[in-house]
């Protein structure tokens, strides 16, 4: 069978979520939308299950897959529902739901239904993609707080810009939070609130609130550009592997792949890794991105092709056939394909594809 594979530990997923919530000091949603960024959603949340205050997906698709494979605990639909009839399957399954427009609450007030929601209302604060603008979010609360379909509330907004820490974006984002959703609760209290996703929870301790909501950094990808102390802590999750297939003795001056994008100036024994882009690898990954050979440091040369990629094998002497390549993981992370422009983290992940998984610490 093809030697590519993905290897998911679900010891360092563990061990990613207790730092966010020891990051965060309260309670933590564990992100698990696009099929837990590429790593597989029913997987992870039954690895997280036992510990979890809940789990965020983008959909209703998402949360009834989770409910399906007999996961019980709160699953929050991140882009809340997107017809008014998906509140008869939101009821039924116990979910809890992000409302960012009036259109929403207007259906709830219609809703004939057999529990009380829990509701996360956002604020846009600058994002500027979903939520309430902060001249209308009062009004919008109180209707809720006025109605028997609801139970609890959670305020909630979501940054823009909290992977720049040096941007002031983020500050200004949490003080109109702060603003409009002061003393909103009964007596003038103040509600549940969760504000901060992976890069905030990380770099911006101002940002934690009751509710965090992690999801890159769950996976073990900083989300950071530089070294960061506390992204410095967290375990990758998954190693994506393959092996070398065959070998090419090359004298200098020959070209190497499509496009003739690397020509060897020196005798060169080049690698053919069974892994490439239609297995999600980046196909513009440029010459010298970094593999792990056998143990070893190396790097790939040439263009990426669709189920192929090329590797130097010079100083690594005893690599041949069968030699196995880890394309990023425990020795490479996603960052370091990040900084070489190939692609982001988050589409890293999330674009994995084709590849088998195997799990560790079940």
């Amino acid at each position: 069978m093809r030697p590519a594979r993905a290897c998911i530990d679900l010891d360092a997923l563990r061990h990613n979520y207790r730092l966010a919530r020891e990051l965060g000091g309260h309670k933590a949603i564990a992100v698990v939308k696009a099929d837990a960024y590429g790593h597989g959603a029913v997987r992870c949340a039954r690895a997280l299950e036992p510990e979890a205050d809940g789990f965020g997906v983008a959909c209703i698709e998402e949360a009834l897959e989770l409910r399906e494979a007999g996961i019980r605990a709160p699953i929050l639909l991140l882009e809340g529902f997107f017809e008014a009839d998906e509140l008869a399957l939101i009821d039924r399954h116990d979910l809890w739901c992000v409302v960012q427009a009036q259109w929403q609450i207007d259906a709830i007030e219609r809703a004939r239904l057999a529990r009380p929601l829990n509701v996360w209302l956002k604020l846009d604060t600058g994002m500027h993609r979903l939520g309430l603008a902060p001249d209308e979010y009062r009004d919008c609360l109180r209707r809720l707080q006025a109605l028997p379909q609801v139970a609890e509330i959670v305020t909630m907004t979501h940054f823009a810009r909290a992977d720049e820490l040096d941007s002031a974006r983020t500050a200004e984002q949490l003080a109109t939070f702060r603003r409009v959703v002061a003393g909103q609760g009964p007596g003038g209290s103040e509600l549940t609130a969760s504000v901060a996703n992976s890069p905030a929870l990380l770099g911006w301790p101002a940002t934690r609130a009751q509710f965090a909501r992690p999801g890159l950094m769950l996976y073990g990808a900083s989300p950071f550009a530089n070294p960061h102390p506390e992204a410095d802590r967290l375990r990758p999750v998954m190693t994506l592997e393959s092996q070398i297939i065959a070998v090419r003795d090359l004298p200098a001056g020959e070209p190497v792949g499509y496009g003739a994008r690397f020509v060897t100036e020196r005798p060169t024994r080049v690698g053919v890794v069974a892994i490439g882009y239609a297995d999600g690898y980046p196909q513009f990954a440029p010459n010298g991105t970094p593999v792990w050979i056998d143990g070893r440091p190396g790097q790939v040369i040439g263009r990426v092709s669709m189920d192929m990629l090329t590797v130097d094998l010079d100083g690594h002497p005893g690599a041949g056939m069968g030699s196995r390549v880890e394309l990023w993981g425990k020795h490479v992370r996603a960052s370091d394909l990040t900084e070489r422009g190939a692609t982001s983290a988050y589409r890293l992940l999330c674009g994995l594809k084709r590849v088998p998984r195997t799990y560790l610490g079940e």
